[in-house]
């Protein structure tokens, strides 16, 4: 096997913490790995990655925690793209109807499940019966994360080959026209009813300890407990706050 699976983890009772990375640092992603989470997200559709880059990632995380690869979008390139680096998953965006979920599930199986096409160098690196039982490893999910998604979501869970559903807060929000926390709060909780309803663990984009505890009382199974934009972005901050203390208990003025 040429990645840690995910699937075990999902099918557990565990809560699953998360840390998503979007800078395109391999360095950064070693750290990462090396911090033990359950898993590590890779954000192809919003992040910094490249098809190198990827796939020198996937080679120094896959051995230790499972990769998550949130694809670009819903097509069979972008899915087997990121499959053929190596990922143990595919997070696939904008899922709104149960056809979108067909779709996916279709590009990221082999035949005769599926129309994913054989190649990539780690696949092909053990020859054609190691993808097979690799194909049965992988883990697919689907992001909730429009107003339609929400509205289609019991279909969407009920759709087969389904590993996980994932909830979008920003795009939902964009998409409802608000950010009101009862709004969305609604939308969450009808998403992880249905996830729940047909055996699907159900993960949230989390920005904060406080939001990980609540996601996980309101049912959610997986959670982002770190990303690696907001931890530079506070750690320069938090480190700029301090050398401005340090010099004014000194009596230096800015």
């Amino acid at each position: 096997m040429f990645f840690r699976s995910l699937k075990p983890l999902l099918a557990g009772e565990r809560h699953l913490h998360l840390i998503w990375l979007a800078m395109g640092s391999v360095p950064m992603v070693e750290f990462a790995a090396h911090a033990n989470p359950d898993a590590l997200v890779l954000d192809l559709q919003h992040g910094l990655w490249e098809r190198g880059t990827l796939e020198s990632a996937i080679g120094v995380a896959n051995a230790r925690v499972p990769v998550i690869a949130r694809c670009e979008e819903n097509s069979h390139s972008a899915i087997s793209r990121a499959l053929d680096a190596g990922a143990a998953s595919v997070l696939v965006p904008l899922i709104e109807t149960a056809d979108d979920a067909r779709r996916a599930i279709s590009a990221g199986r082999y035949p005769p499940m599926g129309k994913r096409s054989a190649g990539g160098v780690r696949p092909l690196r053990a020859g054609l019966e190691a993808m097979r039982a690799a194909d049965r490893d992988v883990a697919i999910g689907l992001m909730i994360e429009t107003a339609e998604g929400v509205e289609n979501v019991e279909a969407i869970a009920a759709t087969a080959g389904i590993d996980y559903l994932f909830i979008g807060t920003g795009d939902l929000a964009l998409s409802r026209g608000t950010s009101d926390s009862q709004v969305i709060g609604r939308d969450c909780e009808r998403i992880v009813r249905a996830a729940t309803a047909n055996g699907l663990p159900c993960g949230i984009f989390t920005g904060n300890a406080n939001a990980v505890r609540q996601a996980f009382e309101s049912g959610c199974r997986m959670a982002v407990c770190a990303n690696d934009i907001d931890l530079v972005k506070e750690g320069f901050v938090a480190a700029r706050e301090a050398a401005a203390r340090s010099e004014q208990d000194l009596g230096f003025s800015f």
